[in-house]
């Protein structure tokens, strides 16, 4: 498998925290609620004393419940069912969601006319059966997307292209409309550094869930590596970075016996640049994949030299020149 510098083998990761859930009661949110209800109580902890604080805990749950639902209430949700390929590009929001990136056209999910960039996966198919499981951290979610045994039925939440509601104008707006106006506020400054410091962070991240990846599947766990070489594609790699995750993605699918899956990342590496055909064809960790009788399709479709050597060897053999 490949790794950041020389392609060389990979494999595996941490399994999520899954039970990373916010409580529905937050001490700050309360302590604030406090503060307006009466100016002497400025924590929870001293309002405890008070006899009262319990009555305030109650409304500040209730109240962020509620805005809650209404967050969630302006987004409408539909269900479809799509086959392979799904013709679906999915990328990663700050808050771990899946979010779908690009839509393929002429692919199933573009013939169904439902969904458009930005939309949230909210459920899907499970890997085989007809249960449906929630959607959880976007390696997991990839995981069970890509190894998905027949039709896929996603529950979608609509959202019009915005990946992640953040209650204001988009750095992207703020920017257009003061540029329209011939001035580049000290806001804009501000969002231009916040947006380099985070692409800084979003890279050191994918640096470390590639290490990560690559050290995990030296012990065989293949699934957990899958999951943090699939957070790293969602969240916009490099073609290099995508080249390498997409391999090591194949090899932990092949390691798996999971031959589509495998095939389906290995021509996704392929496209985003990953030119080491001869280690494609003899990496152990593949061995599966060549089993499978679409793996030399596949290889044709992107190794020009072993087209060009089976044509020069096929007019050597039309003019008598491989006859001993």
């Amino acid at each position: 498998m490949a790794s950041t510098i020389s392609y060389t083998s990979l494999c595996s990761l941490l399994k999520l925290n899954q039970n990373n859930q916010k409580t529905p009661f937050s001490p700050s949110s309360s302590s604030s609620l406090i503060k307006i209800k009466n100016q002497l109580c400025f924590s929870s902890n001293f309002c405890s004393h008070l006899g009262k604080a319990s009555i305030f805990m109650v409304k500040a749950s209730e109240t962020e419940a509620t805005q809650s639902e209404k967050e969630e209430d302006k987004y409408e949700e539909y269900e479809v069912e799509i086959v392979q390929p799904f013709g679906l590009k999915f990328t990663k929001g700050r808050d771990g969601g899946t979010y779908i990136d690009a839509i393929a056209p002429g692919g199933s999910a573009d013939k169904t006319g439902k969904f458009t960039v930005g939309d949230r996966v909210i459920a899907t198919s499970a890997v085989f059966g007809e249960e449906i499981w929630p959607a959880a951290e976007y390696g997991r979610t990839m995981y069970t997307i890509r190894q998905r045994i027949g039709p896929l039925l996603m529950k979608m939440q609509k959202r019009y292209g915005k990946v992640e509601e953040v209650g204001e104008l988009t750095e992207k707006e703020i920017i257009r409309a003061e540029r329209n106006a011939g001035f580049i506020s000290d806001r804009v400054r501000e969002l231009q550094v916040t947006n380099a410091r985070r692409k800084k962070e979003q890279k050191e991240q994918r640096e470390r869930d590639l290490r990560e990846g690559l050290k995990l599947s030296k012990n065989g766990k293949y699934e957990e590596a899958l999951e943090k070489f699939e957070s790293v594609l969602g969240s916009r790699p490099t073609g290099d970075e995508a080249a390498v995750a997409s391999y090591n993605v194949a090899c932990c699918y092949s390691k798996l016996n999971q031959l589509q899956a495998g095939l389906s990342a290995l021509e996704d590496a392929m496209e985003a640049g990953f030119e080491d055909f001869k280690r494609i064809r003899t990496d152990p960790d593949l061995a599966n994949l060549r089993t499978s009788e679409d793996f030399e399709t596949l290889m044709k479709k992107f190794d020009e030299s072993f087209i060009n050597e089976n044509a020069i060897n096929a007019i050597k053999s039309l003019f008598g020149f491989n006859k001993k």
